[in-house]
């Protein structure tokens, strides 16, 4: 479903504008021309959710593309993997999947609306579509396997949405949330005038693009996976405006969310993470309810994508050993190291 259509003539436009000012000029350029958001919501239920030949089937009939990785002895547990932001399901998980598969974990990730092979890439679909998909997808494995403890794994921008998730989840019973680098940054940390340019931006030029990458930030120390990602035809490269517009506002809906969340949860945050600040963090962790059975896990030489770093052995022995044994302290430390780095001066 298409609501808020734009007729946008910039809709095929690309550019690399030379900062703030450039952003600006572009914008006024457009902003006479009627654009909007579009947003690619789902549409009415029209059938009932299934999984086929690695597709599941959506109420609206979407079809998201998935891949498992199965342990081959008994399943211990089950973890629903959620991308970021321009990912894909395979590229993100792929890597990591084999250090879960042999502690008898397997890992379902899918492609979400708008990214990877995932329907109608490049739009943004919505942070309620998206967490309706993630509960879809857990609900419908949940079936399959009634005996099996299931957890929600959400990466950056898959942390916001298995957050609102968490809201739609009531039943049946998800047994945990593991949030990595979690991408709940919203307009708290932007400044007002940041803010004001992302308004005009997103309803003066929607559809124009603009490349992902900056300098200067690395998202992980693995070379390899850059290359990987770089490679893969099925990460995006170049975001449309609208579709950051979007991001921003998921990610105050679930910043909001957390302020209620209830549940059992590991949070996962990398000491060289330049795309979620440790102001965002801070001000997430801050807005829990204290009540819930949360722990914080930081890994002072971790980048964001801490599951395809070096040290990513490290990381998935944690993960591993909180959803196998949850009464058992990680073991790596994290835990300490996550109260060591909250006592610091906040950034």
């Amino acid at each position: 479903m298409i609501s808020r259509a734009s007729r946008c003539p910039a809709a095929a436009l690309k550019v690399k504008p030379s900062g703030l000012v450039g952003v600006v000029l572009v914008a006024l350029v457009f902003l006479l021309a009627g654009c909007s958001p579009i947003l690619m919501a789902a549409g009415p239920a029209v059938v009932s959710p299934a999984v086929s030949n690695n597709v599941f089937i959506m109420p609206d009939g979407a079809r998201l593309p998935f891949r498992a990785w199965l342990p081959r002895g008994s399943m211990r547990a089950m973890v629903v993997a959620v991308h970021g932001f321009g990912d894909s399901s395979e590229n993100a998980f792929d890597v990591p999947a084999s250090l879960f598969v042999e502690r008898g974990i397997a890992i379902y990730a899918y492609d979400q609306r708008g990214f990877g092979a995932g329907p109608n890439r490049g739009y943004w679909a919505g942070g309620d579509t998206l967490a309706d998909d993630a509960a879809t997808v857990t609900r419908t494995l949940h079936d399959l396997h009634p005996n099996t403890p299931i957890f929600l794994l959400g990466e950056s921008m898959g942390a916001a949405v298995a957050l609102l998730a968490s809201e739609r989840l009531h039943s049946p019973p998800v047994e945990g949330y593991v949030l990595m680098a979690p991408g709940i940054r919203g307009r708290a940390t932007m400044s007002g005038f940041a803010k004001a340019v992302l308004e005009l931006a997103a309803r003066t030029i929607p559809a124009v693009g603009f490349h992902g990458s900056a300098p200067g930030f690395a998202p992980t120390d693995n070379e390899e996976a850059m290359r990987r990602w770089s490679a893969d035809p099925l990460t995006t490269k170049s975001f449309r405006v609208d579709a950051v517009y979007g991001l921003v506002n998921m990610m105050d809906d679930a910043l909001a969310a957390a302020h209620s969340f209830r549940g059992r949860v590991l949070i996962l945050y990398g000491g060289h993470d330049r795309i979620v600040p440790p102001s965002a963090v801070r001000n997430f962790l801050r807005v829990l309810p204290a009540t819930i059975a949360g722990r914080f896990a930081f890994y002072p030489s971790g980048y964001h994508l801490l599951l395809r770093d070096q040290q990513r052995h490290v990381v998935a022995e944690d993960i591993a050993d909180w959803i196998l044994a949850p009464e058992h302290p990680l073991p790596s430390g994290a835990e300490a190291a996550g109260q060591a780095w909250l006592q610091q001066t906040p950034n």
